[in-house]
């Protein structure tokens, strides 16, 4: 049987009295990428935090890699990466500088090369001396993009990641989910554009009021 790389069981998740989540049941075998899919407010956005350990189950077990989400908290963080609405850039900082400072903290051997690499494979090399809050909504996401590269995640978690980008950013971004799974990543993919997403996934999620509602 093929190792999971998440295992939700009979999980639910309360903030204050409104259940965000209800008795949710999956599994995704490692390697394999989830498209993700409900309207707003059907718990898309709390699951990739639990995934993500941003938050825990109110009850039920969740597992990732065979490790607990509460008790190995920060062992599975360091194997999971998430690009969210928000870039967590700094925004003094070239976009070089905020690729360096990560490879640091990750221990990649040589940061400026490595920085230099990630940002060539997602277009900016023209940008990458330039502060980043002078850069657009589009070119943010083109540098976490290059950050999620960087830290080379076992499963990456991407939250509506076409909004914002350009035809051209757009093309890009399938690239990097393809590159993501055929390196092995797995990939659990938000987004709105359902016949986008079920081009670069292998089965789908579909969420309605915490629940689920379709599984395939």
């Amino acid at each position: 049987m093929a190792e999971a790389a998440f295992q939700i069981a009979d999980v639910s998740k309360r903030y204050g009295p409104r259940w965000a989540l209800a008795r949710l049941t999956f599994s995704l075998e490692r390697g394999k990428s989830l498209l993700l899919t409900g309207h707003n407010g059907s718990g898309k956005s709390t699951l990739l935090k639990l995934l993500g350990t941003a938050t825990a189950p109110t009850f039920g077990k969740l597992t990732l890699f065979g490790l607990d989400a509460v008790s190995d908290r920060e062992a599975i963080r360091r194997r999971v990466a998430l690009l969210s609405h928000a870039s967590y850039l700094y925004e003094d900082l070239t976009a070089e500088q905020n690729l360096v400072v990560l490879g640091r903290l990750l221990g990649v051997a040589d940061p400026p090369a490595a920085a230099r690499a990630v940002i060539e494979r997602v277009g900016m090399t023209k940008r990458a001396d330039h502060a980043v809050r002078t850069f657009s909504a589009g070119m943010r996401k083109r540098i976490a993009i290059a950050r999620l590269l960087l830290k080379k995640p076992d499963l990456a978690l991407l939250d509506e990641p076409f909004g914002e980008l350009d035809p051209e950013g757009i093309a890009v971004m399938e690239g990097f989910i393809r590159e993501l799974r055929a390196g092995g990543t797995t990939v659990v993919l938000a987004t709105h554009l359902i016949e986008q997403g079920q081009s670069l996934t292998d089965t789908r999620l579909h969420l309605a009021e915490g629940r689920t509602l379709e599984a395939a």
